[in-house]
């Protein structure tokens, strides 16, 4: 019986490794698929907001686009070729944020898709085209195979009330980043921290750089911890860390990692650059 038990022990992990290992080459591969996809981060070929356009004309993007209010008006001919809900489209209308998938925008140009999108009150349109250039160069992300030393547990100590802080964007603007608490765990015996924010399914979101940014890694990258238990215990798989979507087309917004979440360790694992 004790010889079983010591046996036991070794092969199970094993066999967890094994599983953890094949389970990030799935990630892995529905990432660079999603990426890749016609309306994926590839696809964005421009975002533009309405407040530099005061005449309602976007460049290279037909009809009359008007922020107004909570909302966007555009008006359209039957010669700029545009489909609202599938349908051919003349006339006006009212548009609100896109908040679904890309290709469920309600406004269409042949393949393409125009997304309505709204930040701190500025709107703006997306432009995502399947025939993008960048879709035609990817290779593929540049990722570190799976080790089980990069995924440690967690704990997540929320703050009394969300706090905001104005943080750097990718397009030069500063804009609010909501954060709901930190995120403390333990890398070969260092204590880190991560200040993170909290999606609407009660997962995490990091924003974060270490020191390998900007060298062996993207300037920053993202991090998506599940939902707390009610304990606030979770697991950082730093595996599984992901490049943010500006490093595939520079027309999105993503916020510079906030004050404390530059770590002074190596992270080199998950994804680290385009190839």
């Amino acid at each position: 019986m004790t010889t079983g038990t010591s046996q036991a022990g070794p092969a199970a992990e094993t066999s967890g490794a094994l599983a953890a290992a094949d389970a990030w080459t799935q990630w892995h591969a529905a990432r660079e698929e999603s990426v890749s996809g016609p309306y994926g981060p590839l696809a964005l070929t421009g975002t533009h907001w309405l407040d530099d356009y005061p005449e309602g004309r976007i460049p290279a993007i037909p009809g009359v686009w008007r922020a107004d209010g909570d909302g966007v008006v555009l008006t359209a001919g039957a010669s700029d070729g545009l489909t609202l809900d599938g349908r051919p489209f003349t006339g006006e209308t009212r548009l609100t944020a896109d908040l679904g998938p890309v290709a469920k925008a309600r406004v269409g140009l042949g393949g393409r898709r125009l997304v309505v999108l709204v930040r701190e009150g500025v709107w703006g349109v997306r432009d995502f085209d399947p025939d993008a250039e960048a879709r035609r160069r990817f290779r593929g992300i540049d990722a570190t195979p799976y080790d089980a030393r990069w995924s440690v547990p967690g704990r997540f100590t929320p703050y009394g009330d969300e706090r905001t802080v104005r943080v750097a964007n990718a397009d030069g603007r500063e804009r609010g980043l909501g954060l709901a608490g930190e995120l403390a765990f333990t890398l070969d015996g260092r204590e880190l921290t991560l200040r993170v924010a909290r999606q609407g399914d009660g997962s995490l979101w990091a924003v974060f750089a270490d020191a390998t940014s900007g060298s062996g890694s993207y300037r920053f990258r993202f991090l998506y911890p599940a939902a707390p238990d009610a304990e606030g215990r979770t697991t950082v798989d730093l595996n599984r860390a992901q490049l943010p979507p500006c490093a595939f087309a520079d027309h999105f917004v993503c916020p510079f990692p906030p004050p404390g979440n530059t770590l002074d360790v190596a992270v080199e694992a998950g994804e680290r650059n385009l190839r």
